[in-house]
């Protein structure tokens, strides 16, 4: 049996499922500690959109000291664009707005326009986001249909990889740096084909040196503590 220490920090890999938010998987840790531990902090490093699955690093304790450090570790996402339409969230969250032609998209324009994507760039987040713009998320003022400006910031790509092409899907593997935003690479993907295109998958691998699969499902990672704490008592 797995000896945690939620106290001294524990640093809690988890494969997150399609739908849930990040927030949701660490209220269900938080709920599983709380009888035992009142005041245990508990949080997330690097946020993942409720469409994405993945790899969640939840840390406990003392370690969540460590999450800004983990969350500046280079990540790697593998998915897949669809091209010829867009999406407002840049993602399968809202309806299609927008169709476009994809009649002249050859595979060699697909691979030559990922590899313009890699080294330093600027890079505006969704409206549909959780940045914050004057103390409040961007996607607040979206949902209000309120006009602001997102900023864009520096981020980089270190590898972009096409790792299948089966039209209108196009499958890849990205390796960035912390704070991009992989809709909005779908949407300027698009873009850049004289296209449009949206996100349709998404799943984080890695960060820094933590693997997807060295994570746990949810209700194993639950089950686990639930265990630990019985044999506690």
């Amino acid at each position: 049996m797995k000896q945690f220490q939620f106290v001294e920090g524990e640093v809690l890999l988890i494969d997150k499922p399609l739908d849930w938010t990040s927030f949701d998987i660490v209220n269900k840790i938080k709920y599983a500690l709380k009888k035992h531990y009142k005041k245990l902090k508990v949080g997330h490093a690097g946020t993942l959109d409720p469409k994405a699955t993945g790899l969640l690093i939840v840390c406990t304790g003392k370690m969540t000291k460590q999450i800004q450090f983990i969350q500046d570790e280079r990540k790697i996402y593998t998915g897949s664009f669809f091209i010829g339409a867009t999406t407002p969230c840049f993602d399968t969250e809202q309806a299609v707005d927008q169709t476009f032609s994809t009649t002249h998209i050859t595979d060699e324009l697909i691979y030559n326009t990922a590899q313009a994507f890699i080294g330093k760039q600027e890079q505006t987040p969704p409206i549909h986001s959780a940045v914050k713009i004057d103390g409040k998320r961007a996607y607040d003022y979206a949902r209000n249909d309120e006009t602001v400006i997102v900023k864009s910031k520096q981020i980089n790509i270190y590898n972009f990889e096409i790792t299948n092409i089966a039209m209108p899907l196009v499958e890849f593997k990205i390796e960035c740096s912390k704070g991009t935003y992989i809709r909005s690479i779908a949407n300027d993907f698009g873009k850049k084909l004289n296209s449009g295109a949206y996100l349709a998958s998404l799943r984080r691998t890695a960060i820094g040196n933590y693997a997807i699969e060295n994570a746990m499902t949810i209700n194993e990672c639950i089950d686990s503590i639930r265990v630990y704490l019985a044999k506690e008592q």
